[in-house]
């Protein structure tokens, strides 16, 4: 079985050892291979959704894993119970829906040791509440497939406190000069100023708004581009 680069990246961030709540299973796909690897002992693959469990389900069987990994229909970590899991993977999920789970079941009072997040929206929103809920972010990845920008992070107890750009672009992401943010900076760069240029046909109040945040976002990446420079000469 060969993962998907997000699911790679994803799946290398699990603690070797640990036992794995994954999710959002759809396929199986991440359990199935650090299981069969080696990684971890063991996994609950669990979906709000009857459809992608079965193909889960199905995976699993024909990996002749069903001793080691488990199945089981469940809106967020609403069906985990109390120590069974270490490692807790939410991938694939907007931000918003990251944050429900979270809330609605603090995975601390589960006795997760680690979280493994890769949200896809809102994900500076992610990393304001882990600094709110006891949570630091310990290690950071972040890569390009399709088109598409997958920034992730390891997460373990602690206590954190972010700046605005930390926040923003992750703070891991940023003390490593990651090569695929630069790219991502480059690329958000690109779309602020063709949406800036858009705005400038317009007098609205809403429009000159809009604005400001596109500049303020621009020089908050210009900078933070500028740094990566400063720091290779």
């Amino acid at each position: 079985m060969i993962l998907s680069d997000r699911l790679s990246a994803a799946a290398s961030m699990v603690t070797r050892g640990y036992r794995l709540a994954d999710i959002g299973t759809d396929h199986g796909f991440v359990p199935i291979w650090l299981v069969r690897n080696g990684v971890i002992p063991s996994a609950v693959a669990m979906d709000v959704n009857r459809g992608p469990l079965e193909r889960a389900r199905e995976h699993i069987t024909q990996a002749g894993l069903e001793a080691y990994i488990r199945t089981r229909l469940s809106d967020g970590l609403a069906g985990l119970r109390q120590g069974e899991a270490d490692s807790i993977l939410i991938a694939g999920m907007g931000g918003a829906l990251t944050l429900r789970i979270l809330e609605k079941d603090p995975p601390q009072s589960l006795g997760a040791a680690e979280l493994i997040l890769q949200p896809q929206s809102e994900i500076s929103k992610v990393r304001e509440y882990l600094c709110t809920s006891g949570w630091k972010i310990d290690a950071e990845d972040m890569v390009l497939e399709d088109g598409k920008y997958y920034p992730m992070m390891h997460c373990i107890r602690g206590e954190m406190t972010l700046t605005p750009e930390e926040a923003e672009f992750g703070p891991c992401l940023i003390a490593s000069g990651h090569p695929v943010l630069r790219k991502y900076l480059a690329f958000r760069e690109k779309v602020l100023s063709d949406n800036l240029e858009s705005l400038q046909r317009s007098e609205s109040d809403r429009a000159q708004a809009r604005r400001e945040q596109i500049i303020q976002q621009t020089e908050q990446i210009r900078s933070l581009r500028q740094s990566f420079e400063d720091k290779e000469t």
